[in-house]
């Protein structure tokens, strides 16, 4: 959480909405560079999405407090803007969704799926590794 200083939108007593493709790409910023004006975002975010605006971003960033994806200090200009959520937090959270909607609620199913063709021979032996470890 951000310090009292900061608010947090109307909206995060409630949980934070399924972020968009365009939210998560700022999300990722956010997460990789820490609390940040909308400048240092922009800037951030050129070097993978050279087209995007300032004021794009800028906005996004209101639309995303709004929503509660994203906190705002207020307090210092240019204002702060930091995720709401760890990453690791927000992952889970559209992963578990993805497995109810899309795999009927089956994590091997998921698991079955990435493995037949989103997985190199190398991170096949890592998965393999992690798992035998596991039950030793």
């Amino acid at each position: 959480m951000l310090p009292a200083m900061k608010t947090a939108s109307p909206l995060s007593a409630a949980p934070a909405p399924k972020p968009t493709p365009a939210e998560l790409d700022l999300l990722r910023v956010l997460w990789r560079i820490g609390a940040a004006d909308a400048r240092q975002v922009h800037e951030a975010l050129l070097a993978e999405r050279p087209e995007a605006s300032y004021a794009t971003v800028l906005r996004q960033l209101q639309l995303m407090h709004a929503k509660g994806l994203v906190e705002r200090d207020e307090a210092c200009r240019p204002h702060q803007y930091a995720a709401a959520q760890a990453q690791q937090t927000l992952q889970t959270h559209l992963l578990k969704d993805l497995i109810a909607k899309a795999f009927a609620g089956s994590g091997k199913a998921l698991v079955m799926a990435a493995l037949k063709g989103h997985v190199s021979r190398k991170e096949r032996d890592e998965i393999r590794r992690l798992l035998q470890g596991d039950e030793a």
